[in-house]
């Protein structure tokens, strides 16, 4: 067996055993001496509560000030791109839905596009299933801000606001648990349109969520806005202007709160957004300030979207007509979860035999898709989330590779956090809104 420079090994009474050592970690610290130059390199994470989940910041530090900061990414690799290769591709769904986990119904929407792109079925996707992903997307940004605020504003010491964000976002999964029988990894939009319709309770408690949230963020901003606290924590911190951000490729709150609108939904509608009235928040500071002012308003576009999805939620399918693409089962919300409804499994098992042999082929095998690739863009509540799909004309994609924003606007921080204090590393990071789910995937 051969040594490794990351392992060392020695002999032991109980055989041989391994050192396992952070990787390049020595060779960081060997180039900085701490006596003649004042400097030291600190280790920020992967296991610290501010770094957003398992992220790992080296950072060189003299004194309080930061002179270089690293990323090292990669501890939550789940090899996602990877296992869609050998799975169908509605299948897919169930994979991808779990990257981002705060932004599931945008993984979903993104790897759907693109599938139905490839498939030439966008226009046949029907009105109720746009109008159900656009009213879903949206409440999901609504969830995935209000995570945001509420780490941000513990790791900046408002710990009230930890607990009233994370109530409002359980309302939302509860809305959510009621649509597609889970709160989170929802597997719900698939390619063709969505799994199963809109409960009428479901609508009711949107109902209530659209007059409970206004009072909630008013709330907010009364607890932060104008405390001194959160200003000197936030305003000139972290600041990364509109010519750096498009040089580094960042995109969404970020990119905006640097003064430029660039918003997919306005400039590469898809799912209907353009029929939709809505504002592009935006702000001239570029700022951690500048990025809470962009995501509030955020939340507020969001809301009068999805009262405007409500109203526009006329009866017809869910699902594309074409039976050859279309998932055969009839899903129903029941005391078990989600699964098939009773009267379908009873028509397939017992009154039609051609049902029965479709439905086992288009799920075992599923349906071909035409050889080609397509790229699709959406705009996630972190940034454009794109999807590079690649068929070779069979059951399985050959290729699926995400655009992630979490994974290109983490490379901000380094621009962002060089000069500045230790403390506004904690605070610049946070604003970024990364997920290291996407981010590693």
């Amino acid at each position: 067996m051969t040594s490794s420079n990351y392992a060392t090994e020695r002999e032991t009474a109980e055989g041989r055993v391994f050192t396992v050592t952070g990787g390049d970690w020595d060779d960081v610290v060997s180039g900085v001496d701490p006596i003649n130059e004042g400097r030291i390199v600190v280790n920020m994470g992967p296991q610290h509560p501010s770094t957003h989940g398992v992220l790992r910041l080296v950072l060189e530090l003299e004194g309080e000030t930061v002179r270089e900061a690293r990323s090292v990414i990669g501890y939550l690799h789940t090899g996602i791109e990877k296992n869609l290769e050998y799975r169908n591709w509605v299948q897919g769904s169930t994979f991808v839905t779990r990257m981002d986990y705060l932004a599931p119904i945008f993984n979903e929407t993104a790897y759907a596009l693109a599938v139905e792109k490839l498939l030439g079925i966008t226009d046949d996707v029907t009105e109720r299933a746009n109008t159900i992903r656009v009213l879903m997307m949206e409440l999901n940004r609504i969830s995935s801000h209000l995570v945001w605020i509420a780490t941000t504003g513990m790791e900046l010491g408002a710990i009230s606001i930890m607990l009233y964000g994370f109530r409002e976002r359980e309302y939302i999964l509860e809305i959510f648990e009621l649509i597609t029988g889970l709160r989170m990894n929802h597997a719900y939009v698939r390619p063709g349109g969505v799994a199963q319709d809109v409960p009428d309770e479901a609508i009711v408690k949107i109902r209530e969520f659209l007059k409970l949230m206004p009072k909630r963020l008013k709330e907010y901003e009364d607890l932060l806005s104008g405390q001194p606290i959160w200003l000197e924590r936030t305003q000139n911190v972290a600041v990364l202007d509109v010519t750096a951000c498009v040089a580094l490729g960042v995109t969404g709150p970020v990119l905006r709160s640097a003064g430029l609108a660039w918003d997919l939904r306005k400039t590469m509608p898809y799912c209907g957004y353009e029929t939709y009235e809505f504002d592009v928040p935006t702000h001239a500071d570029g700022d951690v300030w500048a990025r809470y002012l962009v995501r509030m308003a955020e939340i507020r576009e969001s809301l009068k979207l999805v009262e405007q999805a409500l109203d526009r939620l006329k009866p017809g399918p869910v699902m594309v007509a074409d039976k050859k693409i279309a998932w055969p089962a009839q899903l129903a919300i029941g005391v078990d979860g989600m699964g098939n409804s009773l009267e379908h499994v009873a028509k397939i098992m017992g009154q039609s035999m051609e049902s029965l042999i479709h439905h086992f082929k288009l799920v075992t095998e599923g349906f071909r898709v035409p050889p080609g690739q397509v790229y699709v863009g959406i705009e996630s509540p972190r940034g454009e989330l794109g999807v590079h799909a690649v068929s070779d004309g069979g059951t399985r994609p050959y290729r699926v590779h995400y655009r992630e924003p979490s994974f290109v606007n983490l490379q901000a921080l380094p621009a962002m956090a060089e000069g500045g204090l230790i403390a506004d590393v904690i605070a610049g990071g946070a604003s970024l809104d990364p997920v290291m789910g996407g981010c590693d995937r």
